[in-house]
């Protein structure tokens, strides 16, 4: 997929769009209550610490719901493809909004075992999630 509206980089979220230069997936977290919280804010949303950061993740999740978009929104979009809510391992109330790569469309289902790869984009690195690979 070559068309991709990218996001805008602010202090509080450059770890999390940076990460993947390194092969981390960094969440925020709190270093007070020990909560996992996305997206990146300056405050704990559990006990309003202001001790907070990012953690490199696991990167391991599961599909909570997915959708195939046929659309083409731009002249250089690839279509189909997979957009889908995954909770992370680490803790499952932490969701992220990504794209599903390296599987057919009708390959996914709720609860499907993924894992993070990362695609440069400019300056940052967009988290998108695969099928967990057998090892």
């Amino acid at each position: 997929m070559t068309f991709q509206p990218l996001p805008i980089v602010t202090d509080d979220t450059a770890p999390f769009w940076e990460g993947g230069a390194v092969d981390e997936l960094r969440i925020n977290r709190c270093r007070e209550c020990r909560t996992w919280f996305h997206p990146p804010a300056p405050v704990c949303p559990a006990c309003l610490s202001m001790n907070v950061g990012p953690e490199v993740a696991s990167g391991r999740a599961k599909v909570a719901a997915h959708t195939i978009n046929v659309q083409p929104w731009a002249p250089d979009m690839e279509v189909p493809y997979v957009l889908a809510y995954v909770e992370l391992d680490d803790d499952p109330s932490v969701r992220l909004t990504t794209r599903l790569v390296d599987c057919a469309p009708d390959e996914v289902s709720a609860g499907m075992p993924v894992e993070v790869t990362f695609q440069a984009a400019d300056d940052i690195w967009l988290p998108l999630f695969r099928p967990v690979k057998d090892h």
